[in-house]
């Protein structure tokens, strides 16, 4: 357990944040030490895949003949770690407090990640066989729109030909409750630009007779769904397959409290939505439309009276199951430029998309999985979705032909893209031994 806290600590020491363009230097070397990681587990022919984007870090274990083919996936980029000032402990120097370790990725998704690369190694590291074939890709764009591994992917299927893909970058539903995802939402990313004019103005001498572009950028976004949630774009969700009646039974089973959810996890005042859905249908299988941020004007100290000519908006999309995020995207962009007001000028670039995934939990290769983590964690393991998105997921399933296993190891209250990210350490250490379980599940059949 000392050389597993000790290697994520120093990998998560690397402030590999994908989406700066001033950390390129940090990502590479956050790629060449997951690559280390993978030698010092007993994987061969280890090697970065440099291409147009940052490195895949690419490496296998192939001599299990007659045995299943896994394909390992995971990242090595983390989110950003603004805002700096609400950290209580700096966000890449990993810190130790209880049983639970501090730090920007440490569980998105280096401190879940590391899970699948000693399971390796504690079959390979101890001098045995491992009782499957692996081929594992990590990349470093994940959390910033993954185009390298997409090309990759569809490039190369041949040589990532595999049974199922396996992913170590969900939650568990509770504490002590072993839980695999089995569906994920789809995105679409995007970025509004909205121009009114060549320059600022001034408010005093100009004010009541020109449009004002962040004005206009509130205007729009605030069309585009209504007061309760529900999205005012004609046909947005044509397509949506909703959830079945026996996952609406099994998610009526689960041991929640919307109350304590809202109170201690979601940290709101209150909870919002379409009220004709459940909040897990509405977190889980639910399209929606959420603003990122506004920018523009004058935002500095004291008081400066302007009327801006541009505002940006970030904004995205999540996709239930069997919406096409292509159509999605150019149905949002057709509905910016339907409710933009007089005197502007709007566009909406799409940045990147992704469907959602479903994956059937009687799937062999699911099953086993969930019966390896009852085994470790001696509680009955429980099926739900998330309401994120794992683009690669899709990926695999369309290009590869293979479903994809998501075993949840991190905690509701881990902090994901927030400041205080955490890992809880005793899951990490029950989960090498449920993923090593797993190989051994399958190793028999």
């Amino acid at each position: 357990m000392e050389d597993v806290l000790n290697d994520l600590i120093e990998w998560l020491r690397i402030p590999s944040v994908s989406a700066d363009p001033n950390a390129q230097g940090e990502v590479r070397r956050a790629a060449e030490f997951t690559a280390t990681l993978f030698e010092k587990a007993g994987l061969e022919q280890v090697r970065l895949i440099d291409g147009e984007g940052n490195p895949l870090v690419y490496g296998e274990w192939l001599h299990a003949p007659g045995k299943p083919t896994l394909l390992c996936y995971g990242h090595y980029d983390v989110q950003p770690a603004e805002p700096f000032e609400l950290w209580r402990t700096p966000p890449f120097e990993p810190t130790v407090i209880g049983d639970n370790l501090y730090a920007r990725g440490a569980a998105d998704d280096k401190g879940l990640a590391i899970i699948l690369i000693r399971a390796v190694q504690q079959f390979l590291g101890a001098g045995r066989p491992l009782p499957v074939n692996v081929k594992f890709l990590f990349e470093g764009e994940e959390e910033s729109g993954g185009d390298h591994v997409s090309r990759y992917v569809r490039e190369n299927a041949g040589a990532l030909a595999c049974d199922a893909a396996l992913i170590c970058d969900t939650e568990m539903f509770a504490p002590e409750l072993p839980t695999i995802c089995v569906g994920l939402r789809g995105i679409v990313y995007a970025e509004l630009t909205v121009e009114t004019g060549a320059v600022d103005l001034h408010s005093g001498v100009y004010g009541g007779g020109v449009p004002n572009a962040i004005e206009a950028a509130a205007r729009i976004v605030a069309a585009l769904k209504d007061k309760d949630g529900r999205i005012n774009i004609v046909g947005f969700d044509e397509g949506l397959i909703p959830p079945t009646p026996e996952e609406h039974e099994s998610w009526a089973r689960l041991p929640f409290d919307e109350n304590e959810y809202r109170r201690t996890e979601a940290r709101v005042f209150e909870l919002h939505g379409e009220p004709e859905f459940g909040l897990f249908e509405r977190l889980w299988a639910r399209p929606t439309i959420e603003i990122h941020g506004i920018a523009g004007g004058f935002t500095g100290e004291g008081a400066k009276t302007v009327i801006p000519c541009a505002a940006l908006v970030k904004l995205s999309c999540r996709l239930g199951p069997g919406q096409d995020s292509v159509q999605v995207g150019k149905m949002l962009s057709d509905a910016v430029k339907a409710v933009a007001p007089p005197g502007v000028r709007s566009s909406l670039k799409i940045l990147h998309g992704a469907p959602a995934s479903v994956v059937d939990p009687s799937n062999p290769y699911v099953r086993h999985a969930a019966l390896a983590m009852t085994d470790i964690f001696k509680a009955k393991t429980v099926f739900t979705r998330s309401g994120g998105s794992i683009p690669i997921v899709g990926l695999f399933e369309e290009v590869l032909g293979v479903p994809s296993v998501m075993t949840g190891f991190g905690l509701p209250d881990d902090n994901l893209h927030a400041p205080n990210e955490k890992v809880y350490l005793p899951n990490v250490y029950r989960g090498i031994d449920a993923i090593a379980r797993y190989f051994e599940r399958l190793g028999a059949l």
